[in-house]
């Protein structure tokens, strides 16, 4: 937890001494990086992979069409 708290004032001091423009070039490096096909491609692979494993489905999240989203189904133990 110290750990976490030492992190989170070491980065809050450094991103304040960059400045705004600083933060706002790791934004937008960022989103390029994240937006890009590959990136997107091998985050679907990660997803789907997670999905198999877990048993949960990207569908299972998405709202329906009065707009709740379905509880995961939970099997009962015997």
């Amino acid at each position: 937890m110290k750990g976490i708290l030492l992190g989170a004032a070491i980065g809050y001091v450094l991103g304040a001494r960059a400045g705004r423009q600083r933060y706002d070039q790791i934004v937008r490096a960022y989103r390029s990086l994240a937006d890009h096909p590959a990136v997107q491609g091998a985050a679907g692979i990660v997803r789907a992979k997670v999905g198999e494993k877990t048993g949960f489905r990207r569908s299972q999240h998405q709202p329906n069409a009065n707009g709740y989203r379905r509880d995961p189904v939970i099997p009962r133990a015997n």
